[in-house]
């Protein structure tokens, strides 16, 4: 289910959402000068971190790995960022929309258990 076209559309989404929430906490949580660099260096790291730990093999990625983690490790990066995201909206006083992003992130992770499981076992849900 997870490597579905809309599933990784979805899974596309929650990344720049997550991404970008990490720049709304920096913007609204800190006061001049510091907000202006943390608005670009808080959603620069989680984007470095989504992006450099990998699972060598992920079918819903391509290209090479940066650095290759167990799935497990992987699995915590995802949690960290795409969770961390709903954490830092509601850190900038905006929990209805941090209630809702994570409302949305458990749904995904609950259609795209295959994707969970794979990771935490290395083996297919079906298998």
């Amino acid at each position: 289910m997870s490597l579905n076209p809309a599933m990784l559309a979805t899974r596309f989404l929650l990344e720049l959402v997550a991404i970008a929430s990490f720049g709304v906490y920096g913007w609204r949580s800190f006061d001049s000068p510091w907000r202006y660099l943390l608005v670009v260096v808080l959603p620069v790291a989680a984007a470095a971190l989504w992006g450099v730990f990998a699972v060598p093999d992920d079918p819903s990625r391509g290209g090479d790995v940066p650095v290759p983690v167990a799935g497990q490790v992987r699995l915590l990066v995802e949690v960290v960022v795409l969770f961390g995201g709903a954490a830092a909206l509601w850190a900038a006083g905006l929990p209805r929309l941090a209630l809702i992003s994570a409302a949305v992130l458990v749904g995904y992770h609950l259609l795209a258990y295959d994707r969970v499981v794979w990771l935490l076992t290395g083996r297919s849900a079906t298998g």
